[in-house]
Formats: structure tokens, C-alpha cells, sequence
């Protein structure tokens, strides 16, 4: 029985009992952040069970995609080497939430299990666990099954007990194994005898592989409190999982899973890649299989809109696709291999999961640009490892380890594979340490270059605060850009002042935001605020000073520059959207810089914009804005945001209460101020866009009246170039046309008159220099190949002679010919320019019999010229 028919007969089953059939979740969990990626079927209907969220049915069933490869569940190492790890992999499941419980979760299981209408694995071939105090589980088992105490084991909490946390639901498990040694048996006809077997044999044997898990049902029934007490829940739950991979390793009478039809087609097209094919017993074995495993992965994790990038979940992607590259690399393949598997996987698996073909050449193109880019270093890096163990010890410090990791993209883990392959161990907190102090280099440099008006980074200066009231402060500046208010604290630094005020309307920077600018004013005082920063009890704003008294303030920020900080903020969200509606859900925000006169926005995407998509974004935001939607900002519970749609990302921390803006189709979790409706932000134009890093593009934009001035400035420039061309300006593009026509024309009718008629040589002064005519002139002509024909007519039939131009176009430059009778006494064109050319401080060359160079200042050349016959004479007389 085929993987995909054992899928879909699954789902068949439960959704004949009154099961909803719920598509497979994200790879990316929606609703928890801590979560790197989903790894089991329950993670998209947590909320449900722990009674947060209440859904239209009481049964659900599901085939959801897993990864585990990062975090607390990772098995990335053991990948390839053993038969049943994957970073990739489908699990089964059946979800009961209130409704049914122990008896029919277990009358379900057997029946599918055992049942010649669907997996009928005979039932002789089965054991089964329980908690060594479920009972009621045990007994249900003898009932229901017919399965003696002898293939029931009681097992503890480390096998047969689950929880979702510390404190919560949890409740005791219980598991289906099949005896693949029997299994075998009886696939070669041998009658399986079920032999009694104790439980601590059973456990020894089911680590050692003998005895396969397929089958693990989670039996919610308890509430743990912290003291530990567990309380029966009202409405106890069933969570299944039955992973896919293994139940098609025995339905398919194989004992690896990398042997079923989930694999076979990846590990072929391995074979034909590498040139050679798979083989289950070769040494090089694992290599095939790490590749046939990770090209589902990758295809999955970027069909979910992960990109890999250096940090989170991106990060776990470009880990995996590296170790690919490594272990194709070990099989002699010095060219992309997971890109061609990935189109492999988009075929097996498309029917199932159609995000797969709608992004196959997206996904294709991402992974070959990543195992293009690691193959350029991989080599290097590999190089140095093989010095680094050749020069002996047992260990590989921190710096190289970093070194490893900076310049040839090892990520540490894979540098720690390969090392322990060799006997080594690496130097994790030297390594830590290095890129601690990388990190802290760039932020200093990102600080260093910050503009005047984005003040990111202040440091903790002295002065001592003095406090004038008790209180706490609270931020006014969503609301307004002035506040009456009292100093809470405040402290002399210099000639400048530092406030802490109860209600502050002044934004300090965060989220890219630059901060606020204006002024504090008391009775005959005023601080000019320049900085604005945040410590652990509120936001302080500071700045040069006039006289001081600690009355009441009237706390102002510069409403004109904040309001263009708000519409380049607003705009981002916008542009946001509109990126990933046209370029993809991949597109992630990885950074942002919103600035009074402009913005800029970074992003993950593989490559450059055409320039007809960048028109269309533009176009699509100019849209958003003139539909001048509300801008709405609500705070609510972070759960309820994301259900909402908000976009949350990894690598941002949040509360329990976080703050939402919408404007029309953008929703964001976001703390930074806005335009009250899109209609606000204006004009919206695109200033450029480049590369910020592998994977990482940025756009620079404008918005409002700076955008308004950019348009006037091109209108300016297009009235100038049209009045130069005397041509009004909607005709500006044809009188080009036409003049590069004409230029065309006369260029070839150039070339016609000088293949018709030969050069003329020039006329100038001519010296005579021991025996030798020198002739000196100018030319106003830059072009090389009429230059080399001036030369070859004054060469023409001529002997002794030397024909020296000075040029007079640009920055003018120096041209020697000599006759072929002195070029054959060993006299060189070369030699002579560049004594010539000296005096202006040039260089330059070119053939024996003609060469040029470039004039060093052009002012010399007068000179150079004056200096010219007694050069040649030096010359003539230096090479006899």
C-alpha cells in the first residue's frame, strides 16, 4: 500500500465517524511564537485544548506536515544514519475535544489497524502500551481487543505520560507497536506465534528496533496545577498521532523508511545525479539519504514562506540546505543537487499540498541561488579543515570555528559534524564568544553611521537625576503632539538638560522609527529637544538648555517633521502588503529605517525587482492610499491578534497584550505612530532598490510632499532637456529617437569616406634630430581608429621618420608613430610616449609602430611639446 493511499484512507475513515477533515496547518505555527516549527498534528488545535478557542465541530482529522530540526525537537544530526529520523514527516491524526474518549479512541485505532478494509496488520503481529496506571486503559484493551496482559505494558511517565507544560492539560498515553521480526516472518509465510515477552525485554527490544511504534494516543484527562495536583478535566480529549512514513515501512514489509515509496523516487533521482545509484548497504549510504530527506524539508519549509537567512527559523532552512550541498559534495557532486530533488517532491507530492506547485519554480530557484552561493566557499572551507586537522590536537578553537563560520558560511553545527567524523570537538563558547564580538562591531558601525537624525544608540552619561514628584509616566503621543505636564525628574549633563516628564507626547525610536524632535517650555526657559531615549522607567528627552525652573511644561514635538515620520511609517505597512501580494508570502520584513524625508524597507527575497514589478507595487500603494481607508490601532490579547491575521514574526518578542494596526488589507503588530486614514500619507514614489545581504533586497522610498517635490524635479529636468531639443515635452522621446537616427546615419557615411579615401597625414613642425624627421602636431580627434590611420598614412612610403600629436580633446593625451626602418633597428613607439607623456606625469603604450598615452596634467602638455626634439634625441642617442 502506497504512502498517498494510506493518507487518504485514513482520512476516509475518520471523516466517515464524523470527523472534520482540516486541512494541514502551517509549518510556521501560527498562534506560538516559542515554536519554532510544527512538529506534531495537535499544534494548530492547542488554543482548542487548552479552552481558549472554541471551533464549529468536536472531531477533527488531519495529515499534518511536521519538521523537526531546531529547538527542543531537533533530529537533524541523526538524519540519514538512522532508519527512522527525518527532519521532514507526515503524522496522522484523529481529534476528539470533549467528545468521545478512551473506548473509541481505542475501538477507532484497532479497527484501522486491524481491519482487512484498511491497514489489516494482523493482530498477532500487535502490543500495545499503557500508563502502568491506567486501568481503565488496560481494561479497555482486553475488551475491545481481545489482547492478553502479556501484550499489554504498563510503562512510566517518561514513554506513556503527556503534558503540554508544566502546569495544564495533560494525561496518559497509549501506543501500538508492530514486532517487525514477526511482521517479516509472515510475509514469508511463517505463521507468527506471539511469544511472552516481559517489560523490561519489550523495552529493550523496541529501542533496539524490533518492536515500531505506529500509533500513540494521548488521552487529555487532567489539569496539573503547580503544586502538582492533577485535577479530572469536565470535558477530557484525545490527541492521535500515527506517523505516516513508518506505518507505509510496514505496509510496504520494509524496516526503513527510507526504502518506502515516501523516498524511493528522491533517492533515484540522487542516483542519477551523482552518477551513481543508490545502494541500501554501500558506505556511502546516509549522503543519499540526508539528501532525499532534506529536499522535502526545504521544499516545504519555503513552500511556508521560510527564507533562509542567518537567525531563526530561516536560519534551521539554510542549516539544512548547507548539510545537503555537504554531504552531495561527499558523494562527488560539485554542482546544485537539491534544486533538480525539489521538483522530485513538487511532483510527488503536489495533489496533496498544492502550495507546492503553485511555488515549484520559486521553490527551485530559492534553493539552486543557496547551494550556488555555499558552493562558491564550500571548498575553502573544507580546505581549511583538513589544515586545521592535519596540524594535530583534538580540538578547533573558537576563532576558527567563527572563521569557519564567517567567511565560508559553516553554520557551527555542520563544523561540529564534520570535526567529531574526525575525533575532534570544537570550542562552543569561543565560538560564541567571536560572535558576540562581531556583533557588537556591527552595531558600533551601524551606530557610527547613523544619521544625525536617528539617534539609535546613547549611552549613560553622568549626572545625577534629581526627583521632584512620585509618579509614572505615560506616553500621550498617539494622541497628540503637545502635553501640559509636570517633570517628574530631570538632571544637568553640560549645557544640556535631561527630562523625564508624567505625560510624554515625545516617541523614542523603536521598530525603525527614528525619534521625535521639539521643545520643552517653562516660565522664561525652554530645552530644545534633540534626544529622545527610553531607560527602565519611562522615556527621557533632552537637549540644550535656556535657564531652568521645575515649574509645569508644555511638552511640544515638531508636528510638521513627526507627521512625515508617520506617513513613511504608515507607508511601510502598505508596502508590505503589497510586496507580498505580488512577490509572494515568502517576503518577511527584515528591517526598517523611517526617517521625516524618506524610508527604507528590507525584505527576503532571492533577487532584483524588474523594473515593470516595481512600477506595478507603486502603482498597487498609490491605490491603498487613494482608497484613504481608516487606520485603526487596537490593543488586545496577543492570541486574538494573530487570529485575526496580524503579521507576528519569530524573532520579535511580544506580551500578552499587544498592539494591532490596520489600514484596509494590512494588519500589523506594531508600537509606532501613523497616518489617521492611507488617504494621509499622499504621494508615494519609489527612490530605488539594491541588496542588503544573500537573500535580503531593500527598497528606498518617499511619500508626501518629499515625493511631490521628486515628480517636480523630473518635470523640471524633462522642460529643460525639451527646451534644449526645442521640442515640447510629450515629444521629447521622439526628437531622441530621431537625433540618435541621425547620429547613426552620419557615423556611417564617416566610415564610408574613410574607406573610400585614405587619411590625410598631418602637417606640423618637422625637426630634424640626428638623421631622424620628427614631425610634431595636433589633432582634435579622440578616436583610436582614426588616430591608427593618420599614423599608418604618414607611415605610408616614408623611412626615418617619427610623427609625434598632441591631442587637445578631454584631457588631452600624446600619440606617437614611427617608420617601419626604425621600428626595425629596434626603435619602439612605446618607449618614446611614455618619455613624452613623463613630463605631464602620463603613462601609456601600444604597438612598435604606434602608441599612445594620457596626459597626467593636462596643463603640461605646452611643455612636453617645447621638450619634445631634445627628447628624441636623448632617445635616439640612449638606444644606439
Amino acid at each position: 500500500m502506497r504512502a498517498a493511499q494510506i493518507r487518504q484512507l485514513f482520512i476516509d475513515y475518520f471523516a466517515a465517524r464524523g470527523h472534520r477533515e482540516v486541512p494541514s496547518s502551517s509549518l510556521v505555527p501560527a498562534d506560538d511564537p516559542t515554536l519554532l516549527f510544527t512538529n506534531a498534528g495537535m499544534v494548530q488545535f492547542k488554543r482548542t485544548f487548552l479552552g481558549q478557542e472554541r471551533r464549529d465541530y468536536v472531531r477533527a482529522v488531519t495529515c499534518q506536515k511536521c519538521v523537526r530540526a531546531g529547538g527542543k525537537h531537533n533530529d537533524l544530526e541523526q538524519v540519514g544514519h538512522t532508519r527512522r529520523h527525518h527532519t521532514f514527516f507526515e503524522m496522522l491524526g484523529n481529534f476528539s475535544f470533549g467528545d468521545y474518549f478512551k473506548r473509541d479512541a481505542i475501538a477507532f485505532a484497532w479497527e484501522f489497524v486491524t481491519s482487512p478494509e484498511y491497514l489489516g496488520i494482523a493482530p498477532d503481529l500487535l502490543r500495545v502500551t499503557v500508563h502502568h496506571t491506567d486501568e481503565e486503559a488496560r481494561a479497555l484493551w482486553r475488551e475491545l481487543t481481545g489482547l492478553g496482559d502479556d501484550r499489554i505494558y504498563g510503562l512510566g511517565d517518561k514513554d506513556n505520560f503527556w503534558q503540554m507544560g508544566d502546569t495544564g492539560p495533560c494525561g496518559p498515553c497509549s501506543e501500538i507497536f508492530v514486532d517487525l521480526e514477526a511482521h517479516s516472518a509472515a510475509r514469508r509465510g511463517v505463521i507468527p506465534v506471539p511469544e511472552p515477552i516481559p517489560s523490561d525485554r519489550f523495552e529493550e527490544l523496541a529501542e533496539a528496533g524490533r518492536f515500531l511504534e505506529i500509533w500513540n494516543l494521548v488521552f487529555m484527562q487532567f489539569d496539573r496545577s503547580a503544586d502538582g495536583t492533577l485535577t479530572p478535566l469536565p470535558k477530557p480529549s484525545v490527541d492521535t498521532g500515527a506517523g505516516l512514513e513508518r506505518i507505509a515501512a510496514v505496509m510496504q514489509n520494509e524496516d526503513d523508511n527510507f526504502h518506502t515509496d515516501a523516498f524511493a523516487p528522491l533517492l533515484a533521482r540522487a542516483g542519477e545525479l551523482v552518477g551513481t545509484p543508490y545502494d541500501r548497504t554501500g558506505a556511502n549510504r546516509a549522503s543519499y539519504r540526508v539528501l532525499a530527506d532534506h529536499a522535502r524539508a526545504v521544499a516545504f519549509l519555503l513552500a511556508d514562506g521560510v527564507y533562509p537567512s542567518n537567525e531563526g527559523r530561516g536560519y534551521v532552512l539554510r542549516r539544512i540546505l548547507r548539510r545537503a550541498v555537504r554531504h552531495a559534495w561527499l558523494l562527488g557532486r560539485r554542482e546544485p543537487t537539491l534544486a533538480p530533488l525539489t521538483e522530485v517532491v513538487v511532483t510527488m507530492m503536489g495533489e496533496p499540498y498544492p502550495a507546492l506547485r503553485e511555488k515549484g519554480s520559486y521553490i527551485r530557484e530559492v534553493t539552486l541561488r543557496e547551494e550556488e552561493r555555499f558552493l562558491e566557499t564550500i571548498e575553502g572551507g573544507l580546505e581549511r579543515l583538513e589544515q586545521l586537522f592535519a596540524a594535530g590536537g583534538h580540538r578547533i578553537d573558537g576563532e576558527e570555528a567563527f572563521r569557519l563560520y564567517d567567511t565560508f558560511g559553516f553554520p557551527i553545527d555542520l563544523t561540529q559534524i564534520i570535526a567529531a567524523e574526525r575525533g575532534f570537538a570544537v570550542d562552543l563558547p569561543g565560538f560564541e564568544a567571536a560572535l558576540d564580538r562581531q556583533r557588537l562591531r556591527s552595531r558600533t558601525a551601524r551606530t557610527a553611521g547613523k544619521a544625525a537624525d536617528s539617534p539609535a544608540v546613547h549611552l549613560e552619561r553622568p549626572g545625577d537625576w534629581r526627583t521632584l514628584r512620585r509618579g509614572r509616566q505615560r506616553f500621550v503621543g498617539y494622541d497628540t503632539t503637545e502635553a501640559e505636564t509636570e517633570i517628574l525628574a530631570f538632571r544637568r549633563v553640560g549645557d544640556e538638560l535631561e527630562l523625564r516628564l508624567r505625560q510624554n507626547p515625545f516617541y523614542a525610536e523603536s521598530g525603525g522609527q527614528v525619534s521625535d524632535t521639539g521643545r520643552v517650555e517653562g516660565l522664561g526657559w525652554q530645552v530644545d529637544v534633540t534626544t529622545v531615549r527610553k531607560d527602565d522607567k519611562g522615556t527621557i528627552v533632552g537637549g540644550p538648555a535656556t535657564g531652568f525652573d521645575p515649574s509645569e511644561v508644555r511638552a511640544a514635538v515638531d508636528t510638521a517633521r513627526r507627521r512625515n515620520i508617520e506617513r513613511n511609517h504608515s507607508a511601510t505597512h502598505l508596502v508590505h502588503h503589497v510586496l507580498r501580494h505580488r512577490l509572494g508570502t515568502h517576503v518577511r520584513q527584515q528591517g526598517s529605517l523611517v526617517q521625516p524625508d524618506r524610508f527604507r524597507f528590507d525584505f527576503s527575497h532571492h533577487g532584483p525587482i524588474e523594473a515593470a514589478e516595481l512600477h506595478g507595487i507603486e502603482a498597487e500603494v498609490n491605490e491603498l492610499i487613494l482608497a484613504n481607508e481608516p487606520v485603526s490601532t487596537r490593543e488586545m490579547p496577543y492570541a486574538d491578534a494573530l487570529a485575526l491575521g496580524a503579521m507576528a514574526f519569530f524573532s520579535e518578542k511580544y506580551g500578552d497584550r499587544v498592539r494591532v494596526v490596520q489600514m484596509g488589507p494590512s494588519i500589523e503588530l506594531c508600537g509606532g505612530t501613523h497616518v489617521r486614514t492611507t488617504g494621509q500619507v499622499g504621494l508615494f514614489r519609489l527612490a530605488g532598490q539594491g541588496g542588503v545581504a544573500a537573500g535580503v533586497r531593500r527598497i528606498e522610498a518617499v511619500t508626501g510632499a518629499v515625493a511631490l517635490d521628486a515628480v517636480r524635479q523630473l518635470e523640471e529636468r524633462l522642460h529643460h532637456v525639451a527646451a534644449i531639443l526645442k521640442a515640447q515635452p510629450e515629444h521629447v522621446a521622439r526628437r531622441v529617437e530621431q537625433l540618435l537616427e541621425e547620429r547613426q546615419k552620419l557615423e556611417a557615411r564617416l566610415q564610408d569616406a574613410r574607406r573610400e579615401g585614405p587619411a590625410v597625414a598631418p602637417t606640423g613642425e618637422t625637426h630634424a634630430v640626428d638623421g631622424v624627421n620628427v614631425t610634431v602636431a595636433e589633432t582634435p580627434s579622440e578616436d583610436r581608429a582614426e588616430l591608427g590611420e593618420v599614423a599608418d598614412a604618414f607611415r605610408g612610403g616614408r623611412q626615418g621618420g617619427i610623427l609625434v600629436l598632441f591631442g587637445s580633446a578631454g584631457r588631452g593625451a600624446v600619440h606617437v608613430a614611427v617608420t617601419d626602418d626604425l621600428v626595425q633597428r629596434g626603435l619602439r613607439a612605446g618607449d618614446l610616449v611614455n618619455r613624452i607623456a613623463a613630463v605631464s606625469g602620463g603613462r601609456g603604450g601600444g604597438r612598435p609602430q604606434f602608441a599612445s598615452a594620457g596626459a597626467g596634467d593636462p596643463a603640461l602638455l605646452d611643455r612636453a611639446r617645447a621638450a619634445t626634439p631634445g627628447i628624441v634625441a636623448e632617445w635616439l642617442k640612449a638606444e644606439r
